[in-house]
């Protein structure tokens, strides 16, 4: 097979099988050098699958990969990053107990026989993080800063590396735009210098903003590939679903009832003060600002995670002592989590086992979970929701990240909660 000079990854007849769900069929994907290449596709879709296929993390059912020409096959990780290969993944990888500087170089720690030159590490990945347009301190311990500052710390580990082929799967979901525009633009430079992107989003404005070419992925098949000029968002969605899509986003009517969550001045003392607010029954109230804003930290003050010092909260019309997540949940408040992988989901267990979670009391008798209860509620969620594969007994992290969102809506929905966060 002849390979173009400038092919710098050629994924041919990739299948991906999984006991009891073929993830990938036959895939055919091409990336060049100094080109920024999309990968689109509803949850499920293959995008993640096809990735760590590509990084080593899965080995192919069959097909063939070739880096730069050469026909490679890679049984871990670390074959892929031999390659010049780098991904940012969908969940952040990192150790909180370490130093940013540490994160951005492990693994590759400058150091002479036993000796680490810490100064040097720290230096360099200063210069990085610079170069990112990311205020953040390298001494900082990672496990301090927020998930948008993690997400930005994983992307520097991977520019870092002066990777070959880099794939980043939803770089940009915990980040602002200001920090967005900052990561296009070491994206373009990258470009420049002959790295080949992969770039894996759901936001498909982006996707036309940055990208060069762009691949369609529905059901583990790859639809189509052709150059972004030409192609617009309505087109994207009709390829990634399969069909006419009038309507992206309907508003649906709601009747707005009575109060359902009153907050009056609450303040945790620190990162947010005087904030006020009421939603009422059938009401989505948006809670928007800046990163470090503190809106997840009002969102997580009460759920119970944190403290409040001053203020209070209202259920229903009644004011409610919060101090814990279980009291949030027995007062009627569900939340949904920024950082899915830390506090959303218990990744050893199966999503049955992760949606009745929160309803374990309600499941049960005589201290005894009805199995016939739980297994309903975890079939009802997984055919509301459709998450893919329809498997309840199926471990939760063995799903994409698209899926696993899905399972985390649906334990909180099932709790039947006054209001969600």
């Amino acid at each position: 097979m002849t390979v173009a000079a400038d092919c710098a990854l050629d994924m041919r007849g990739i299948s991906k099988t999984f006991p009891g769900v073929k993830a990938l069929s036959n895939v055919n994907f091409a990336v060049k050098f100094g080109t920024v290449h999309a990968v689109v596709g509803e949850n499920g879709a293959g995008k993640s699958t096809l990735m760590k296929v590509l990084n080593g993390s899965y080995a192919p059912t069959s097909g063939t990969i070739r880096v730069g020409g050469a026909e490679v096959r890679m049984r871990r990780p670390a074959d892929a990053q031999a390659l010049g290969i780098r991904m940012v993944h969908q969940e952040i990888n990192l150790v909180p107990d370490l130093s940013v500087a540490e994160n951005v170089y492990l693994g590759r720690m400058p150091g002479k026989w036993t000796f680490l030159r810490k100064g040097e590490m720290i230096r360099a990945a200063a210069a990085v993080l610079d170069e990112l347009g990311a205020a953040i301190n390298p001494r900082e311990r990672l496990g301090n800063l927020s998930v948008s500052q993690q997400q930005l710390v994983e992307i520097a580990k991977a520019y870092a590396a002066q990777p070959r082929i880099i794939v980043l799967d939803e770089p940009t979901s915990s980040l602002s735009e200001h920090e967005t525009a900052a990561l296009f633009r070491i994206l373009r430079k990258m470009r420049d210098d002959g790295i080949a992107i992969i770039y894996i989003s759901h936001r498909l404005k982006e996707v036309l903003e940055i990208a060069d070419e762009v691949t369609v992925l529905r059901d583990g098949s790859m639809i189509e590939t052709r150059p972004i000029e030409g192609i617009n968002a309505a087109h994207m969605i009709r390829l990634m679903v399969g069909r006419e899509v009038s309507n992206v986003f309907p508003k649906s009517p709601a009747e707005i009832g009575k109060s359902v969550l009153r907050v009056e001045r609450i303040s945790d003392g620190a990162r947010f003060r005087d904030v006020s607010f009421d939603v009422r029954a059938g009401e989505i109230l948006g809670l928007t600002g800046l990163v470090g804003a503190g809106r997840t930290e009002v969102a997580r003050a009460i759920f119970g995670l944190s403290r409040l010092v001053e203020g209070t909260v209202s259920v229903n019309g009644r004011e409610v002592s919060i101090n814990s997540p279980s009291q949030a949940v027995r007062a009627g408040i569900a939340y949904v989590p920024e950082d899915r992988k830390g506090d959303g989901v218990v990744p050893g267990m199966s999503i049955r086992e992760n949606i009745s979670l929160p309803i374990l009391r309600r499941l049960s008798r005589f201290g005894r979970i009805s199995r016939s209860a739980d297994h309903a509620v975890a079939a009802d969620s997984v055919k509301q929701f459709s998450i893919s594969p329809p498997d309840g007994e199926r471990r939760i992290n063995l799903l994409s990240g698209g899926n696993q969102q899905k399972a985390v809506i649906a334990k909180w929905l099932a709790a039947k909660p006054s209001a969600l966060i």
